[in-house]
């Protein structure tokens, strides 16, 4: 049988491998650790399609490092004790190269007691841990764990390197190499791909599939489209549609559709979706788009988090379920959300402003000499506990503001 155009493609070099120059280009940190021979524990951290595993076996054949990869959807910690041992024969081997590499794919859907059975094999040195995640790490991997990673965080290829990858695909693969290909335009393709190599060379082979033999293969935007509406899951082969449906969903209740909102949700449920990876999303989606407006979805996203926590699947999907309806049918408002991306804005423009004197603290004499806390005005000993003072640096006093309230009842009172 044939493989897939993405495996026949997978690069085994550096060389070969396209994007992520940040991490893998000239005088970047993972080419300096290859190229040393020294690999210490990292996580990778980045959507599908963009290298992460290929990566991983890159670095394993580069420093003739033992290579073992277990999947966290699949792997117990039975399993992960049985690796280690290996990891530790082979360390003791007579005949030892590099260090074992041990790789987990999915390491965000490890459970607290996997990601414990990890820690002394990595602390140790037994074994070298290389994890990848789409999962925000600082959420998802056991503080101890991350203290001994370093995280790095792969993006998604860009219209050149997608190209680049276009080229290589049909320059050298075995089959597309032989195939008459005409590429007209290339927008749909690169559109299609979002960025991901894996679904760009899923369309490409779906293509030239669907293409009799004697006939030209024609890449253009008309034949992208028509082909994936006639087989839209083609291109998703390896589970991406998960990144699909959970922007779906968000756009959803962004959108105040709460019909459209429970339709993804129960897509999501039914594809046995992390039911904390949808209430994390539903508090975050609490805070960035309902915001001030209502306060309280923020309160029920989050006991809505500590309840699916407790109870999990099946039951889980009902206070899903309320607590999507109810921010979908929430008034809306994104003015926290943008307030503090203005001042992260400022905050990157003008440094680190002084703080003004009398906001100062003043724990001691002399800082009290040097005018530390002077002239502060405690609000509670003003009517209504409130008094106009300066709070902001003198920079941006008068004509800088950040919070700007929306148009809704909660905000304009």
């Amino acid at each position: 049988m044939q493989a897939p155009l993405a495996e026949r493609m997978r690069p085994q070099t550096l060389q070969d491998y396209v994007g992520q120059t940040h991490l893998v280009g000239p005088g970047a940190i993972l080419r300096r650790m290859i190229e040393q021979e020294r690999v210490s524990s990292f996580i990778l951290w980045g959507p599908p399609g963009v290298g992460k595993t290929t990566l991983a076996r890159i670095i394993a054949n580069a420093t003739n490092s033992p290579f073992y990869t277990l999947s966290a959807v699949h792997a117990g910690v039975k399993e992960v004790r049985e690796v280690i041992e290996q990891c530790r024969a082979d360390s003791r081997s007579m005949f030892a190269t590099g260090r074992p590499i041990l790789f987990i794919d999915e390491i965000h859907r490890f459970s607290k007691s996997q990601q414990d059975s990890l820690l002394g094999a990595v602390e140790s040195g037994v074994v070298t841990l290389i994890g990848a995640t789409t999962e925000n790490p600082s959420f998802e991997v056991i503080r101890p764990l991350l203290s001994r990673c370093q995280v790095y965080t792969l993006r998604p290829l860009d219209a050149e390197e997608l190209q680049t990858l276009l080229t290589h695909a049909l320059e050298r693969d075995e089959i597309l190499s032989q195939r008459n290909v005409k590429v007209e335009q290339t927008d749909a393709l690169f559109r299609f791909s979002g960025g991901d190599a894996r679904k760009l060379l899923n369309i490409l082979d779906l293509l030239e599939q669907s293409t009799p033999a004697n006939t030209p293969l024609i890449i253009n935007d008309q034949t992208v489209t028509e082909r994936l509406q006639e087989n839209p899951a083609a291109y998703d082969k390896g589970g991406e549609m998960h990144y699909d449906i959970i922007s779906a969903f968000i756009k959803s209740v962004r959108g105040s559709d709460p019909d459209a909102a429970v339709y993804w949700l129960a897509r999501m449920v039914a594809g046995g979706e992390d039911p904390e990876f949808i209430a994390r999303r539903l508090c975050i989606l609490a805070a960035e788009d309902i915001g001030l407006a209502n306060p309280n979805a923020l309160l029920l996203a989050n006991a809505t988090f500590d309840v699916v926590k407790k109870i999990g699947w099946p039951e889980g999907r009902i206070p899903l379920a309320e607590c999507t309806v109810y921010l979908a049918t929430s008034p809306k408002s994104n003015s926290a959300y943008m307030a503090i991306n203005s001042a992260l804005g400022e905050v990157d423009r003008s440094g680190n402003l002084p703080v003004p004197l009398h906001l100062r603290n003043a724990p001691t004499a002399l800082m009290k000499k040097m005018g530390y806390g002077a002239d502060y005005k405690y609000p509670h000993d003003y009517p209504g506990h409130y008094v106009a003072q300066q709070y902001l640096p003198d920079d941006l006093q008068g004509h800088t503001r950040f919070y700007i309230p929306a148009d809704n009842p909660r905000e304009r009172k």
